[in-house]
């Protein structure tokens, strides 16, 4: 029984299967921690990506609901947790490669059955340069082997179909996300595109726009939140009205040499009043 939420039970942790641009690998941990110590008993994430936060949680309350207005991902995660041995199937003879990658990079995603969209963004993202999902290049290495291989992968698919089991899926506009889920109960972890990088995850996601009307929509939730956004003059200008924690992070993805960078954890008096 967790010491600061009774109301949450063990779950086993499971690593995120792919890279995604603005994975939390270095803050989890940080994060994981102030949320469970947060009264919950319903999580929600509106942006769950590769499920750098979610997945690598180690306590869950009664519901989670996970979401995402990427296809792809949702499509993934759903096929995972419900169709677990025929995507195994459709992706046991799929070799790392220039040649395969570019040919899937060329496919439309809306040709293809879920089970094969599914299996073709997982290959994309495992092998695209830094994680990307929009303007995907293969990623090359001359220090570490290829990053598709079944055999090593197989059991880190197991692990996340084990964790989705009673987790429900949606994808959703992050808005509407909100306002279905929005109760005094639910504690809502959400993970946006960073400021000045909307167009990371493709033409019409996301727009400077947003991060106004999240602010507004954020003052009128029930219940806790947390967000991570990169530490910018805008981003404190627009979310002043809320507790704002600043954190450093390295990051490699733009060259050889690591850079540090500036991020926030921005919560409400709800959740920044039961911080560890």
């Amino acid at each position: 029984m967790d010491l600061f939420n009774p109301d949450l039970e063990p779950v086993a942790s499971a690593r995120p299967i792919a890279p995604y641009i603005g994975g939390k690998k270095q803050l989890s941990a940080r994060i994981c921690a102030m949320i469970d110590a947060i009264p919950h008993q319903c999580y929600a994430e509106p942006f769950v990506g590769m499920g750098g936060v979610f997945l690598r949680r180690r306590r869950k309350p009664k519901v989670e609901v996970i979401n995402d207005i990427s296809e792809d991902v949702a499509t993934l995660f759903r096929i995972l947790q419900r169709h677990y041995q025929a995507f195994i199937d459709e992706m046991k003879f799929s070799l790392a490669g220039r040649a395969a990658f570019d040919r899937l990079q060329r496919a439309d995603p809306s040709t293809l059955t879920d089970i094969e969209r599914a299996a073709r963004f997982l290959y994309l993202q495992r092998l695209a340069f830094g994680g990307k999902v929009a303007g995907r290049n293969f990623g090359i290495s001359t220090t570490t082997p290829g990053r598709f291989n079944i055999t090593t992968l197989e059991p880190m698919l197991a692990d996340v179909h084990e964790r989705l089991a009673g987790v429900v899926i949606e994808r959703l506009g992050w808005e509407k996300f909100i306002n279905d889920y929005d109760r005094p109960e639910t504690l809502f972890y959400l993970d946006p595109p960073y400021y000045d990088c909307e167009k990371d995850y493709g033409a019409g996601v996301f727009d400077k726009g947003d991060f106004d009307n999240m602010a507004k929509r954020l003052a009128g939730v029930h219940g806790p939140f947390i967000l991570s956004l990169n530490d910018t003059p805008a981003v404190r200008e627009i979310f002043a009205a809320f507790t704002i924690v600043p954190v450093r992070v390295t990051y490699s993805v733009n060259g050889p040499q690591p850079s540090q960078a500036k991020e926030v954890l921005i919560m409400n008096k709800k959740a920044a009043d039961s911080r560890c």
